[in-house]
């Protein structure tokens, strides 16, 4: 039976869940808050310059390959993929910096030439994370997160002790120099918790590094919302942007209603992609599955200070993706995640699409992308941006020694006061809810509210977690749960 679904948000967990619910044949609508869909992956122009403000990694193609699949498309379709080589470059220092190549023989040339021992140690590791990646990407993380049960497969059953050690230890193990031991930490940083905390088996996260590559869509990751919204409204999904979400009605225990800009819209079914923890304050507390007390324990990703810079000259000696870990990268976890605080001497990663994607800026000039993590909750202020601008700029003049800073254009900020206010984003997390082993899985918050009937939850604070890839498989799961309910 065609139900009417409305879906509050347009990132690309809503995008996901509205194809799939469209393509069974129901009325879909979504409603977004802000004047452009694609919720934290939307789009900064500005003078010639075109900037992601959100996710500017494209990592896992088979996720993107199979959601497409679905629908008898594939990306191609849509928008031109390019693979980078090399796929980023690592800093540690003047003239000392470690080039990631875009396939795995080079990289364990690399890592052999560092440490001696190391390639080999490298290719075993690689085996161990193909086979996690296999086990994860192509199976659990299709699953709903309703039962422990799910997790339990003769394949998971062999590898319970990767769900009880940790990703830092399993690395030190095999690897004793630092650099080395840093560029296999990075990755995990995507799922939003120290390495030390985040079970060994997500070492799958360095498959999808090293084994699948990074690639880059052609006029940036906003070209993978815009080939989701035309493959949305192929199947007949309506759109709504500046529809702010007031409050969501409940009658008798079902969800009947959204309040948009003043205004009712009834619902068969109500799906939110927006930020949970703001999707339950839509209603009234006593519908409400989690308190504010259950929220303050959880363990948040990382908020960001980030900043789009036009600069009218070329700049050397940097690649399309570029981090900077010439600090102590301990510390600076530690300011995130134990003590949180702003820290001394940050870590920090840039972006320089236009190396790539000549549509990025205009002939002769640079677009560039730079990103502080940061603690979530951490007071926000112009003075604390322009600091923090102050002390990487300088530092990257020093480290690829060039001049830069009398060669800006522009610069535009975004930061945990911009979080809560364009996304209603907890406390100012930009990533989600960290995959700890207490917060994978069925541990997560639930797809489907437990007190309110017809009312269900995508996006990165659900199952399956933080990234793009996890936002479209956490749409599909929704879909089938919704399907599977009516």
């Amino acid at each position: 039976m065609r139900k009417n679904i409305k879906i509050i948000g347009s990132g690309f967990s809503a995008l996901a869940a509205a194809c799939y619910l469209a393509k069974e044949g129901n009325k879909v609508t979504i409603y977004e808050k802000n004047s452009t869909i694609g919720g934290r992956a939307r789009q900064l122009k500005k003078d010639g310059f075109t900037f992601d403000i959100g996710p500017t990694w494209y990592w896992m193609p088979d996720v993107f390959e199979r959601f497409f699949n679905d629908f008898g498309k594939k990306p191609s379709d849509y928008y031109e993929l390019i693979k980078l080589s090399p796929a980023y470059q690592v800093y540690f220092g003047v003239n000392e910096f470690v080039t990631i190549a875009d396939n795995l023989p080079e990289i364990i040339t690399t890592f052999e030439s560092i440490e001696k021992g190391s390639g080999e140690k490298l290719a075993s590791f690689m085996k161990e994370a193909q086979s996690n990646y296999d086990i994860a990407i192509k199976d659990l993380v299709y699953r709903p997160g309703v039962s422990p049960l799910e997790l339990i497969t003769v394949e998971t059953a062999l590898k319970v002790n990767q769900f009880f050690g940790n990703i830092s230890k399993d690395i030190r193990r095999r690897f004793k120099n630092k650099k080395l031991v840093q560029i296999l930490e990075f990755p995990v940083l995507f799922l939003g918790a120290k390495p030390s905390d985040t079970p060994s088996f997500y070492n799958f996260m360095n498959f999808a590094d090293f084994g699948l590559g990074t690639w880059h869509p052609k006029n940036g990751m906003y070209s993978v919302v815009l080939a989701m919204e035309q493959l949305a409204k192929e199947l007949g999904v309506n759109f709504n942007v500046n529809s702010n979400i007031e409050k969501i009605e409940v009658t008798d225990g079902k969800a009947t209603a959204l309040v948009v800009n003043g205004e009712k819209v009834a619902a068969d079914i109500i799906l939110s992609g927006a930020d949970y923890h703001h999707s339950e304050t839509l209603l009234d507390e006593k519908h409400r599955a989690y308190s504010e007390k259950y929220w303050e324990k959880k363990t948040f990703a990382p908020s960001s200070l980030l900043f789009y810079v036009g600069f009218d000259k070329n700049i050397a000696n940097v690649e399309h993706h570029s981090l900077f870990f010439d600090v102590d990268f301990d510390i600076h976890a530690q300011d995130i995640y134990d003590n949180p605080k702003w820290p001394k001497e940050p870590l920090f990663y840039a972006s320089f699409p236009s190396k790539t994607d000549s549509n990025s800026a205009p002939e002769g000039k640079e677009a560039a992308i730079f990103l502080i993590p940061l603690a979530p909750g951490l007071n926000d202020t112009n003075e604390l941006r322009e600091q923090y601008f102050e002390k990487i700029i300088t530092r990257l003049e020093k480290l690829t020694a060039q001049s830069l800073k009398n060669n800006i254009i522009f610069k535009e900020s975004f930061c945990v006061n911009d979080f809560i206010k364009d996304y209603n984003s907890y406390k100012g997390n930009a990533y989600g809810m960290a995959n700890t082993l207490l917060q994978t899985a069925f541990l997560r918050p639930k797809l489907k509210s437990k007190k309110v009937k017809s009312l269900y939850f995508t996006g990165q604070l659900t199952v399956p977690g933080p990234g793009v890839p996890p936002a479209l498989i956490s749409g599909k799961l929704v879909a089938d749960l919704i399907k599977k309910h009516r």
